[in-house]
């Protein structure tokens, strides 16, 4: 029988000869074997290349995800990590978005300085130039959707299917960290990898940290588990578990942050401030993200004008907490300017008109008036504070 997705996320079906009713964890680094000749008929042998635990967590996510090839590893840094070694040899050409979260841009250019990739950062957003973008020598496109922090939204479905088209060959990934598999299927878009960071929505507790791999392609997946296993980032057995008892609550997680994130959005641009969120009419890409996504999420950002200003309602905060990532059940706020995003060059930060005073709110699960007031008090004191500076 095939269950619903909210089903799926709960029942995790695993393998225990003592009938155990939630998975056991194997905190072990080697198996043993009855004989030499017996060890290479064995599931395990090293946990480095596979572990009972970890295999019962990417079981569980093929079925949430619905997909043929999972891994999980232990940061989604390490997923984007995986996928460059995996797919990207030197002098070949990477296009990317020029709104992107701010570690996945200081690997890139890692890459770029040490293994001599080409990095290309487009306008994502603009399908037009980005078809003109994107060629036959294009070895791997990366793209996001709603972007992080600015919530840009991108076709998805469109840019993955010109790239087959001038390109076969190509590669096309995607970081869904965002939407979560609950609200967008990129590999149903066409994508050919889809990743994300568990260590925000999948696991919700900011307890751990982990990333996502999955796949259709079976080829693409043999060379995303030789770099696993080469590399030993798979995701060590208790972090394995603590995912799996994390993926249970992420229905009912998300349905709560995103209905606050909805009624903050509407409350925040009630008060004047410029909101970036896709679930507002007022977003400029507001039907294409619908019509991709089934949901807006729990991630928003918006404007006040002053770079001061958006520090001084931070300041004030006392519910949401001042501390980067997203996917918590708690709230979050940020200045990504001098935060998630400081390591990118500034001069790179003012080409691609990123608002200084930009804050990056993540909805957790709270009462959505204590949410409210909380930052309406914030506002208040920062607005006194700088009448007091003038």
């Amino acid at each position: 029988m095939t269950y619903r997705i909210n089903t799926r996320v709960v029942k995790v079906s695993h393998d225990d000869t003592h009938n155990a009713s939630i998975p056991p964890i194997y905190q072990s680094t080697t198996f043993k074997t009855d004989s030499v000749a017996d060890m290479a008929n064995q599931a395990y042998d090293y946990t480095r290349s596979g572990n009972p635990t970890r295999t019962t967590l990417q079981d569980h996510l093929a079925q949430i995800f619905n997909c043929n090839h999972i891994y999980a590893v232990n940061s989604g840094m390490a997923c984007l990590d995986v996928i460059l070694s995996a797919f990207t040899k030197p002098n070949d050409l990477v296009i990317v978005g020029e709104d992107l979260y701010g570690g996945s841009d200081r690997l890139l250019h890692f890459f770029e300085r040490k293994s001599n990739l080409k990095i290309q950062h487009h306008d994502t957003t603009n399908l037009q130039l980005l078809k003109e973008a994107i060629t036959s020598s294009t070895k791997l496109v990366l793209i996001e959707s709603p972007t992080n922090p600015l919530i840009n939204v991108v076709d998805v479905k469109a840019i993955a299917e010109h790239a087959h088209k001038v390109n076969p060959q190509c590669i096309v990934v995607f970081d869904n960290t965002m939407m979560t598999p609950l609200l967008m299927s990129p590999l149903e878009l066409g994508c050919d990898v889809h990743y994300e960071s568990a260590t925000k929505f999948l696991n919700g507790h900011h307890d751990i940290m982990a990333g996502v791999l999955a796949t259709n392609d079976p080829k693409l997946a043999k060379e995303l588990f030789f770099v696993i296993n080469a590399t030993g980032c798979g995701l060590a057995p208790f972090d394995s578990w603590l995912l799996v008892r994390g993926l249970k609550t992420l229905s009912i997680r998300l349905e709560r942050a995103q209905s606050n994130a909805i009624k903050l959005a509407t409350y925040l641009e009630s008060q004047g401030f410029k909101v970036r969120y896709p679930g507002l009419k007022s977003h400029p890409q507001y039907n294409l993200h619908s019509s991709q996504c089934r949901g807006p999420g729990a991630v928003l950002s918006f404007e006040t004008n002053d770079v001061n200003f958006s520090e001084s309602i931070i300041k004030h905060c006392k519910l949401f907490s001042t501390t980067v990532s997203f996917g918590s059940v708690n709230s979050l706020i940020s200045l990504p300017l001098k935060m998630s995003h400081a390591s990118i060059d500034k001069k790179v930060l003012a080409e691609r008109n990123f608002p200084q005073d930009l804050i990056r709110l993540c909805v957790g699960i709270e009462d959505i008036q204590d949410l409210i007031d909380d930052l309406s008090t914030a506002i208040i004191a920062a607005k006194r504070e700088t009448r007091a500076k003038l």
